[in-house]
């Protein structure tokens, strides 16, 4: 799995904190309905007893009695037949929304539909009968059938009976019956054809409360129809007037918060009563939002949706109507209005059978608002997203880095493992840099040894060369000779190279013992002062010809190693100072302390290195003797080298004014 994939699916991880986020939320959101609904209730009550004082005057309507539903107008409607001043009408589609509507029973499909409403002393009729012509009262043949409309008071145990008929579409007044048709004008309107039929629109003295009325729509061969229930009558019809009480809303405004709304209702149902009032809050203008304040609320409003999802399912609920099933109502829960807006609802009976509903908006809830907290959720979201992409984009950026590095591996190597380049230098300081510079310095390294095995072999093959041609010459000179002294002169000749043979396999075999013995050294903590101050003292009781000296302190120098390997390799370095000084020569081993390092030297009078071997003279096969020395296999400043190497240190060798100094410099402890 590739580096971006570990990360990806690591980022995912992180979904885990806007998951137990919704999960508090959703918890909240419950607690808060279920304190909402009992704060509601408690208000509920005290909102039901101040209103049953109210209404004590006014008895409630018993279930099944006819109702005549009165809208409140804030102004009287124009006269003229038409609905358009009404409330609910729909001017888009030129439509009324009727409150009650009956067919006809005559055959004819006709309908007859109807609104009520009242403004200050006076009650408005508005009458509609669709799908035939009206005919209309012929005065010259009064006995001639026509439509009528007849309204029926009743106070008490007094009636009294009206009659609306016109001789054409206009305005028209009601009359009196049995009176010999005396006009009564405190019963005006207008009569008006309308499409499919036509339109009488009222205005009558307002009933006093216990005053029942009722209406009849009659048409030659049809039956009348009641306003009641829409059932067909043969007598007098009759029905309570029921509207909405203004004085009884403009108190229940004061008692009830922002974002709530009430309704008393009568045992059936019919609003007496409703007031709401809307949040305070408001939303700031969309062209005032900044960017971020746009995608804040976006996830807020997703935010919100989640929530609703997780919540039970709202009762529909017309908060617009005139009358509501309250049996149909949760006596607490959610509701949705027509709008789509979720509501949470209650409902308080009263004595005399009426129900008082309270509802408060969710929108007023901390989960649900755009409070602190829905907004630290809703930037929560972002931010991890936020971090999610921050998080992708860097591990694209580290699989390039690697990928690149990769690349740049395999092509300074080849597939036979020969080193063909160097790789670029980085200059990033983190991790991939470093790692980036260790590939470089191990194909330096690399490169370095490959050089070393190559000069090896060919350094290897001259010191080989000589002896196996000395011994070659000298096998076919004695088969040649019959000389005795010739011949012990050539077998002579031919062990000395063997001799030689035997030398460098015996330096490359110490060398490769050496290099193995480095895998299993013990280090430990010693002080290199003594262990060089004791190895010089014995080399100067063994070696007399030569001044041998250390120059140095005697303690304090403490160095993590092996004291043996580090005494084998001062070995090597006075062995080499005695063979290039002269009698009575000076050597010097000199310890040096500074900056974290110890700087081991040992110097020897005589002859300078030529400066074309300076470095190379730690290789194998290197020496620049001459004379009697000149079969020496050059190993002992390779094994210098390697024990230097073992260490952490470095060895290196400088001319000085009268001789040659060999630096080893060694790690502190």
């Amino acid at each position: 799995m590739t580096l971006k994939r570990q990360l990806f699916i690591a980022s995912l991880l992180m979904l885990l904190i806007p998951w137990a986020g919704l999960q508090f939320v959703l918890e909240l959101d419950q607690a808060l309905r279920d304190q909402a609904a009992r704060q509601l209730q408690s208000q509920a009550e005290r909102i039901a007893g101040f209103a049953a004082e109210q209404l004590e005057d006014s008895p409630a309507i018993k279930p099944g009695t006819p109702v005549i539903y009165a809208d409140l107008l804030s102004r009287p409607p124009n006269l003229d037949g038409y609905g358009d001043d009404w409330p609910g009408y729909d001017e888009e589609e030129s439509r009324q929304q009727w409150q009650s509507t009956r067919k006809i029973g005559d055959g004819s499909g006709a309908e007859v539909s109807w609104q009520a409403a009242v403004n200050r002393n006076h009650l408005y009729l508005l009458i509609r009968v669709s799908g035939r012509t009206a005919e209309f009262f012929n005065p010259g043949d009064p006995d001639q059938p026509h439509d009528q409309i007849q309204l029926h008071l009743i106070d008490g145990n007094q009636a009294s009976r009206r009659l609306i008929r016109t001789q054409a579409p206009g305005s028209i007044n009601a009359i009196e019956p049995g009176r010999d048709g005396s006009t009564d004008y405190r019963i005006s309107g207008y009569w008006q054809a309308v499409s499919n039929g036509y339109q009488a629109e009222l205005r009558i003295p307002r009933p006093a409360p216990s005053t029942r009325l009722g209406f009849q729509v009659t048409w030659p061969g049809a039956d009348a129809v009641s306003t009641g229930k829409a059932d067909v009558v043969a007598g007098n019809a009759s029905a309570e007037l029921v509207t909405r009480l203004p004085s009884l809303e403009n108190r229940l405004e004061a008692m009830i918060a922002p974002g709530q709304g009430a309704w008393i209702l009568e045992p059936d149902g019919w609003v007496i009563a409703r007031q709401e009032r809307n949040s305070e809050a408001d939303d700031p203008e969309f062209d005032s939002l900044s960017p971020f304040q746009i995608i804040e609320r976006i996830s807020l409003n997703g935010l919100r949706a989640l929530v609703r999802f997780y919540q039970p399912e709202p009762v529909p609920m017309d908060d617009q109507s005139h009358r509501m099933e309250a049996g149909e109502l949760p006596a607490r829960g959610l509701v949705r209005h027509l709008d789509g807006d979720t509501h949470m609802l209650v409902k308080q009976p009263l004595d005399d059978g009426r129900v008082l509903v309270l509802e408060e908006s969710l929108d007023q809830l901390l989960a649900l608002s755009g409070s602190t907290l829905g907004s630290v959720i809703a930037r929560s979201v972002l931010l991890i997203i936020g971090l999610m992409l921050v998080l992708l984009g860097y591990a694209s950026w580290l699989s390039w880095r690697i990928t690149r590095l990769q690349r740049a591996v395999s092509a300074t190597i080849d597939d036979d493992g020969r080193v063909l380049g160097t790789l670029p230098p980085a200059k990033a300081k983190d991790e991939l840099g470093d790692l980036s510079r260790q590939f470089s310095h191990m194909v330096e390294r690399l490169q370095g040894y490959t050089d070393y095995l190559e000069s090896f072999s060919r350094r290897l093959s001259h010191e080989l060369k000589t002896p196996v041609a000395v011994v070659r010459s000298s096998l076919e000179n004695l088969s040649h000779t019959t000389d005795p002294a010739d011949q012990a002169s050539y077998i002579e000749r031919a062990r000395g190279a063997t001799d030689r043979l035997r030398q460098i396999l015996q330096g490359m075999s110490e060398a490769a013992r050496l290099e193995q013995s480095l895998d299993h050294a013990e280090k430990e903590t010693f002080d290199l002062a003594e262990v060089a101050a004791q190895t010089t003292l014995a080399y100067q009781e063994l070696d007399p010809e030569h001044r041998i000296r250390y120059s140095g302190p005697d303690n304090g120098c403490p160095c993590h190693g092996s004291p043996e390997l580090l005494v084998q390799l001062l070995d090597k370095l006075v062995d080499n100072a005695r063979d290039f000084t002269p009698s009575g020569g000076r050597i010097e081993v000199r310890l040096h302390p500074a900056q974290g390092r110890l700087e081991l030297s040992v110097f020897n009078e005589g002859s300078a290195l030529p400066d074309n071997l300076t470095s190379d003279i730690f290789s194998p096969f290197v020496s620049v003797r001459t004379g009697k020395q000149e079969g020496h296999l050059g190993q002992g400043l390779l094994i210098v080298r390697l024990i230097a190497e073992h260490h952490g240190g470095e060895v290196m060798a400088t001319n000085e004014s009268n001789g040659v100094r060999f630096r080893v410099m060694l790690l502190a402890a």
